[in-house]
């Protein structure tokens, strides 16, 4: 049942978001400040995340280089191409779903509870358009483009890691001759399928709080649980996908 809950919940919360924008119309004032929330707010944690992150993996790549070939910079191009395909989208919408679930369940599950979000039901408002539609715009828009910003700060790193740490041509880790136009878009992929599915896991958990202070924590907690692990079985959903397809 929890499975068919966690699945099943953003669904409906998806169509019933869709169905209020378009019964409702859109603000756009709103989408611009969710996407402030969502994607300004998170690019800090996101560059430095993955720079730490770019420059980890290059220190273990080196170690292996030196069993197998001794040459680091031969692990540059592939590096790179799973950098693009896998570990920039899906470490930065992990990244992003830790601040941006946390920000989204918190403030919904807030209003839940202080009976904000009945005061704008009875105002005639629709939580679905008026709350979750706008951060699922934001998340769409927003976390793709902090995967393209943190695949670019994971190989600037790997680069300034490769050269100043262990002394050979950086440059490599920048080498895109593995790297194909579906690799691109299996990356830009998983980021637009994660930017929709946190705002709508955090949505779920945050309008379901009932009580006090603690079902503040326990919603965001919930939300930020939800969208974490929504992002990897994305990711390998979509690795499953686009391997079927032979891409």
């Amino acid at each position: 049942m929890s499975v068919l809950a966690a699945v099943g919940a953003p669904v409906v919360m998806l169509a019933r978001a869709v169905r209020a924008s378009v019964r409702e119309g859109l603000s756009g004032r709103e989408c611009v400040r969710q996407l402030h929330e969502t994607g300004a707010r998170s690019l800090w944690l996101v560059l430095s995340g993955m720079a730490f992150f770019g420059a980890v993996l290059v220190t273990f790549a080196d170690s292996q280089a030196r069993k197998v070939t001794g040459n680091l910079p031969v692990v540059g191009p592939p590096y790179f191409e799973l950098l693009v395909r896998e570990f920039g989208p899906v470490m930065s919408a992990l990244l992003a779903a830790v601040r941006g679930g946390a920000s989204d369940s918190a403030e919904l599950a807030t209003m839940s509870v202080n009976e904000q979000v009945e005061a704008l039901e009875m105002s005639a408002g629709d939580p679905a358009a008026d709350l979750v539609a706008p951060r699922v715009v934001a998340g769409v828009v927003g976390v793709p483009l902090l995967c393209i910003a943190g695949t670019m700060a994971a190989t600037l790193s790997a680069v300034a890691t490769a050269t100043w740490v262990f002394g050979v041509d950086g440059t490599a880790f920048m080498d895109a001759r593995f790297v194909d136009g579906w690799d691109v878009v299996a990356g830009l992929a998983k980021g637009v399928a994660c930017g929709l599915y946190i705002p709508l896991a955090a949505s779920v958990a945050g309008l379901s709080a009932r009580g006090g202070a603690e079902a503040v924590g326990e919603a965001t907690t919930r939300g930020v649980v939800a969208a974490c692990l929504g992002c990897l079985v994305i990711d390998f959903l979509l690795a499953i996908g686009f391997q079927a397809l032979g891409v």
